[in-house]
Parts: structure tokens; C-alpha cells; sequence
């Protein structure tokens, strides 16, 4: 199985999720099961197949976590020494060059990636774009609203 790049803080937030799983949603739904069991005729009870699809779920999820888990290169930016390119776990400012508009993205992983809060999944065009440049560099990245050229402003690993 290949290797997941993941942040520490991307590893944890799957670790969370993991116990939350196991220690709550899965005690809960069984309580849900139990109740619905306990109203009679199976056949006919929609509690008790929304409990029972619910309980696929989340053992589907605990499993897909396990996996990612057991697969993960935890990597953490701030011991991380590029000489100032782009890697995974990099922080960048760019600067579009069209519009002058300024942002800053941290390269993550698949599962940490949330545009709103900054943080672009290293699977995604612009990250790939970035990768391996340093500041000054321009990325041109394939939008679909057209191609898109971005300066990198600066580098961090924070």
C-alpha cells in the first residue's frame, strides 16, 4: 500500500475522528439497534434499518481510517529543510499576477484539505503546479476559467 503524506495536525484530526467513532457513534448506534429491536416486527421498522445502514457507515469509516492511519507519513513542515522550495507542508503566499489578489495556502494532504481555511491538498492543480519552485517563481496553473499565473511571494514551513 502506498504512502499517505499527512501533517501532524492532519494526522491527529484523523486520530480524533477515529476515537470518536469507535467510543461514540458506534456505542450509539447500537443503542439505536437495541431500541428499534425492541419495538417488534423487523420487517417493517425504519428505525431499525436507518440504525443498521448508520452502523455500515460507521464501521466503513473506521476501517478507511484505520487504513489511512496505518498508511500515513506523518511529516511535520517545521523540521522540514527545502532550501526554500515548495514541498508537502510548505506555506506559500502567491500573488496572482492578473489581479494583484494575494493569498496563502499550506500544502496538505488529501484528507486535510479546506480551501476556506487555507489549507490546498497536494493532489489538487495549483499544489502540483507549486511543487519544487521557490520564491519569485512563477506557476502557471490550468483554471477552468483559463490559465492562471501565480508569483510565489514566499516560502514557510510553519
Amino acid at each position: 500500500m502506498a504512502t499517505i503524506p499527512l501533517t501532524r495536525r492532519g494526522a491527529e484530526k484523523l486520530k480524533d475522528e477515529l476515537h470518536r467513532l469507535k467510543t461514540v457513534e458506534r456505542h450509539a448506534v447500537i443503542q439505536a439497534i437495541s431500541e428499534a429491536r425492541a419495538q417488534g416486527d423487523l420487517s417493517e421498522n425504519a428505525e431499525y434499518e436507518a440504525a443498521k445502514d448508520k452502523q455500515g457507515f460507521i464501521e466503513g469509516r473506521i476501517l478507511e481510517l484505520e487504513g489511512k492511519l496505518a498508511a500515513a507519513q506523518v511529516i511535520d513542515p517545521q523540521s522540514l529543510d527545502a532550501g526554500g522550495r515548495i514541498v508537502f507542508g510548505a506555506t506559500v503566499d502567491l500573488e496572482d499576477e492578473d489581479s494583484g489578489a494575494k493569498v496563502c495556502y499550506q500544502i496538505v494532504g488529501d484528507d486535510e484539505a479546506d480551501l476556506k481555511l487555507g489549507f490546498i491538498s497536494i493532489s489538487s492543480p495549483i499544489a502540483r503546479a507549486l511543487i519544487g519552485k521557490e520564491t519569485g517563481d512563477i506557476a502557471e496553473v490550468q483554471a477552468p476559467g483559463g490559465l492562471k499565473r501565480w508569483e510565489v511571494m514566499d516560502v514557510r514551513y510553519v
